[in-house]
């Protein structure tokens, strides 16, 4: 995952930070902290099944964030800017794909709804730590050891993860608005059903022994017998889902477990007797984690001469190869993965990072190029600002580098800084220039106005 489940990378060199496991992440971060996973391939099967029911609902998928949250608790939430959570806990719960799309649909009928409007929703919880990691993909760069790891989560995000309680009325009309989008979109809405009679027991526990999801979205034997009725009527109701798409929940599940468990897990749960897909791939993983390099590397070369267009494969294996002080080799791998799937912005940063560890100044200008390119698709992702600064300063491209690092800052909520760099970079950057532009923006974006940066440059002028 690209924001924060994945290992993170390990440093291997003083400026390089590879990445470190998500186990050692958590455990450098407070206890009550949760994080982002980024994980493109999990994010692509995810978007791939709930987009036209959040277009069914009347929404713009576009416009709904789905965020992986690293937390093993039984849990989801939306929020207000149209903000969707999944607790990874969740996911593992899910039988089918149709039970987690349910949930997803009934989520989605709370932002439909605006129910997360509410004055209470941005302070049901604080700030908590989000982190960037890539289940596979893409790991935030490590801070000095003594420093902690530095996981990195856009602004945005903040204040967002707290536990959101709902009114009774509001749980039956996210039911029933995800339920009737389920069923313009062809789905069945039997899953979202299922889920809820799969933990029917939560209401008879204490508030203390409920899952967190249960604790906010309260269930009663009323409100799934309400549900039941219009998605039993529903002409998509025994429709099942395909053997492609239970091939793919199957396969999601392995991987996130292979990256969130201990390998020796890993290795009960998918043990060498089990040849399926979804085994051997959670194997390479966890084979990869226990440091096994090269018994992860002949499995991940397996997967890849089975299904060489698989992009997922390939990252993985640049991800290992990054991991052992091998970037050159790793920008091979990671370079294959952009080719099969150029428009997934956290393998393009994947692949620049690369490039930048290699120390070779003939490959900056490439790793700026994907940089750019990943950054154009998630302008808020701070690894790519990081990196773009760390390329750009390699060049002695100062003024470019400083309004990287104003990006970075602003990506993190963090204006004091943000100014402060794009002020600089605005001194050092031709004037009229996009970059120098850019660098107003972002100072004006703080409250100042023309006037402050005109006497700011009159002030500058006479010194």
């Amino acid at each position: 995952m690209s924001r924060t489940m994945m290992p993170v990378r390990r440093a291997a060199a003083p400026v390089g930070a590879a990445l470190a496991l998500a186990a050692a992440f958590l455990a450098a971060a407070p206890a009550a902290a949760q994080s982002i996973i980024r994980d493109t391939e999990v994010e692509s099967i995810i978007r791939e099944w709930s987009d036209p029911v959040l277009s069914a609902m009347g929404l713009i998928p576009a416009d709904v964030e789905i965020l992986l949250i690293n937390d093993p608790s039984l849990n989801a939430f939306a929020t207000r800017g149209r903000i969707m959570g999944l607790h990874t806990g969740l996911i593992l719960e899910t039988d089918t794909p149709n039970q987690l799309l349910g949930v997803i649909a009934h989520e989605g009928g709370h932002i439909k709804n605006r129910h997360t409007l509410r004055d209470g929703a941005a302070n049901a919880a604080r700030q908590p730590f989000l982190v960037s990691m890539a289940l596979g993909a893409l790991a935030i760069a490590a801070g000095a050891p003594d420093a902690g790891v530095a996981l990195i989560g856009s602004s945005q995000y903040f204040g967002t993860l707290g536990a959101l309680r709902y009114l009774q009325s509001q749980e039956g009309e996210a039911d029933l608005t995800g339920a009737r989008a389920l069923e313009a979109a062809g789905e069945s809405g039997r899953g979202l059903v299922e889920f809820f009679e799969n933990f029917r027991a939560q209401e008879v526990f204490s508030d203390a022994r409920r899952f967190p999801y249960f604790r906010s979205h309260p269930l009663s034997s009323d409100r799934i017998e309400a549900l039941r009725r219009p998605v039993m009527a529903g002409s998509n109701y025994e429709r099942r889902d395909s053997p492609e798409r239970m091939a793919q929940h199957t396969l999601m599940l392995a991987k996130i477990r292979a990256f969130l468990d201990q390998p020796t897990f890993t290795y009960r749960a998918y043990p060498m007797s089990d040849t399926s897909l979804p085994a051997r791939y959670a194997r390479a993983i966890a084979w990869y984690r226990d440091g096994r390099t090269e018994r992860a590397l002949t499995a991940v070369d397996e997967l890849i001469a089975g299904d060489p267009d698989n992009p997922f494969f390939h990252e993985l294996r640049g991800q290992i190869l990054f991991e052992e002080s091998r970037p050159l080799e790793a920008v091979e791998a990671h370079r294959e993965a952009v080719r099969l799937m150029p428009e997934a912005p956290l393998l393009r940063i994947n692949l620049a990072h690369a490039l930048i560890e290699t120390n070779d100044p003939t490959r900056l200008d490439d790793a700026i190029d994907q940089l750019k390119l990943a950054a154009a698709r998630e302008n808020d992702n701070p690894l790519a600002w990081r990196l773009l600064g760390q390329a750009y300063a390699a060049q002695g491209r100062e003024g470019e580098a400083r309004l990287a690092s104003a990006e970075y800052a602003f990506s993190l909520g963090q204006e004091e800084q943000a100014v402060q760099f794009a002020l600089r970079a605005r001194a050092m950057l031709e004037p009229g220039t996009p970059e120098w532009r850019r660098a107003v923006d972002i100072v004006l974006a703080s409250g100042a106005t023309p006037e402050d940066l005109a006497d700011l440059d009159r002030r500058r002028a006479r010194n």
